[in-house]
């Protein structure tokens, strides 16, 4: 018997599988028929017939990876509440996707982000955030999803390495076999599954604890032992312009760029909104991926929250030094029978969906970016063919990568998650950002951009890692060691300016492009006498903001606390 764990759980977790690859299964020759059949734009869009509900429950689930999890939810146990300013964040990012974004790219018909920038710009540009995004994916997405998991197989007994292998055979299998189709479907039912695994350990663990007001009660009272944090730092999303983690000019500044980047440019993301039926239904996808991304306060830290107070209590035993172990110990460790196995399977569906994603997005990364490129005359079966391989080798690459993470983990898996981001998009949100509104950047303009800007941003990544392994030694007031003490969100919010007034000025020093290769990838001005309506969209993107709004006053200062 696994670690903590009965047969009824088991039975639950054996269940959530069999679900699972059974819908892939099922979606995978919904309108297509077997997977010998299928070509391109069914295999990486879904064949471009998807509506609002599947897309926006499956930008949520695909974002939402057990890493997410394990690093929000160790934040609550470390009192780090700024990182939740992510998360919603997210939900005011998603209203641009989709009003901005989203209409360029059906418009244009582009199948990967690095298209749509060859569009606008030239193939240089595309070369670049092809070979970009696939490193993303592989430092920042596929390697930490995989040891996520893995440290949930952990906790539950089984070896750090079985694990991550079970989970990569598990999860690519199904990738492997339907493409995008297979991947939203199951993304939406996971997204359900983890929501109810993830509510029931917030209700339980309140439960447990004696009520909301009892836990203010017990971290107001481990609050007086030296060395705990105070209750407001759990409950404040802001800290000072000098916090050394997320400071509040980083957190409003600095983390929409990585937003931008992530949510509205990022394959990994939008690759869901390409596979709407029309914009209408990306947009409502967009939208209602918004307001799914403002639970994770509740449903991620919340829980973190509960299991510091949980150990203050001596109910639960984790080490406040490894937080991101909070949520699997407070599952294996504290709930009943049947709950723990539900809850391992919200985990569960958490990080396959989004490891789905990551496979898919890369595979079609390779193959329509590289592959099709190499061989543009290449049959549908043969493109779909060598997307499945493709998932294979990045596989292989990310398990490789996976023990160089845990050097530079030492502010905890989010934390990893978002310094890496904040290193490599400034430049390509700068790109798109102003490509859409000023039609006088050119190309030459971006492509010096985006190699500035990744030169400067891998300058930062190598130096941090020499440093924390101490194979260099900077003083603080030396050239080195003051790039080393820039906050990565103030980094980020530098770096986008620098890459931004360089694209600018290499720009206006050369020639613009024709006007007609940019009718479609730039905004133009309005039809005369088109005006303004007041839609059902317009509607929710009000309230979506005041939803942000309200969150952000609640959780602010005293905050709930008070």
């Amino acid at each position: 018997m696994l670690k903590n764990m009965s047969y009824w759980d088991l039975l639950i977790i054996t269940i959530y599988f069999g679900i699972t690859l059974w819908i892939a299964w099922w979606a995978s020759r919904k309108k297509q028929g077997p997977v010998e059949n299928l070509d391109s734009a069914d295999y990486f869009l879904a064949g471009k017939r998807e509506g609002w509900f599947v897309i926006g429950a499956s930008l949520f689930s695909s974002n939402i990876g057990s890493e997410i999890i394990l690093g929000v939810s160790g934040a609550g146990a470390r009192a780090e509440m700024p990182m939740a300013n992510f998360e919603i964040l997210a939900a005011l990012i998603l209203i641009l996707l989709g009003w901005v974004f989203v209409p360029f790219y059906l418009r244009t018909g582009v199948y990967t982000m690095p298209e749509f920038l060859e569009l606008r710009y030239s193939k240089a540009c595309r070369n670049y955030l092809s070979v970009v995004s696939i490193l993303a994916y592989v430092l920042t997405k596929i390697s930490l999803i995989i040891f996520s998991g893995a440290l949930i197989f952990e906790t539950m007994g089984v070896p750090f390495w079985t694990g991550a292998i079970f989970i990569v055979l598990a999860t690519g299998f199904y990738t492997v076999l339907g493409g995008l189709k297979a991947v939203i479907y199951t993304d939406m039912v996971q997204a359900f599954i983890l929501l109810a695994g993830c509510g029931a350990v917030t209700y339980f663990g309140l439960s447990q604890l004696g009520g909301w007001n009892e836990m203010i009660a017990t971290i107001e009272q481990a609050a007086k032992i030296p060395g705990n944090p105070p209750l407001d730092r759990f409950f404040n999303l802001w800290r000072p312009m000098h916090d050394v983690q997320y400071p509040w000019t980083g957190i409003l500044f600095g983390a929409p760029i990585l937003g931008v980047w992530y949510w509205c440019t990022d394959q990994f993301i939008v690759q869901r909104a390409l596979s709407a039926r029309d914009v209408n239904n990306a947009r409502k996808g967009a939208l209602f991926g918004g307001f799914l991304k403002l639970l994770p306060v509740f449903i991620f830290f919340i829980p973190g929250v509960i299991a510091y107070a949980l150990l203050q209590k001596g109910m639960l035993d984790f080490s406040t030094s490894n937080a991101d172990y909070a949520l699997p110990a407070m599952i294996t460790g504290f709930l009943p029978v049947g709950l723990k196995g539900l809850a391992i399977a919200g985990l569960l569906a958490a990080l396959m969906s989004s490891l789905s994603s990551a496979f898919n997005s890369s595979s079609t990364l390779f193959t329509m970016d590289f592959y099709k490129q190499f061989k543009p005359k290449a049959s549908e079966h043969e493109l779909v063919w060598v997307g499945q391989f493709a998932t294979v080798a990045l596989v292989l690459l990310s398990l490789g990568w996976i023990p160089f993470m845990k050097t530079l983990m030492g502010g905890g898996i989010f934390y990893y998650l978002q310094s890496i981001q904040a290193y490599i998009s400034p430049p390509i949100a700068a790109v798109f950002l102003f490509g859409l509104y000023y039609k006088w950047i050119n190309a030459r303009g971006a492509i010096v951009s985006l190699w500035t800007g990744f030169a400067l941003g891998v300058l930062r990544l190598v130096t941090e890692f020499l440093s924390k392994e101490e194979i260099i030694h900077a003083a603080d007031d030396s050239l080195l060691g003051m790039l080393l003490g820039i906050n990565f969100l103030h980094f980020a919010l530098l770096l986008f300016i620098f890459c931004a007034v360089i694209m600018m000025i290499v720009s206006r020093a050369g020639t613009p492009q024709p006007e007609d290769t940019l009718r479609m990838v730039t905004f133009q001005k309005p039809a005369a006498g088109e005006r303004f309506t007041f839609s059902s969209d317009v509607i929710l993107t009000i309230i979506l903001i005041l939803a942000v709004l309200t969150l952000w006053f609640v959780f602010s200062a005293w905050g709930i606390a008070g």
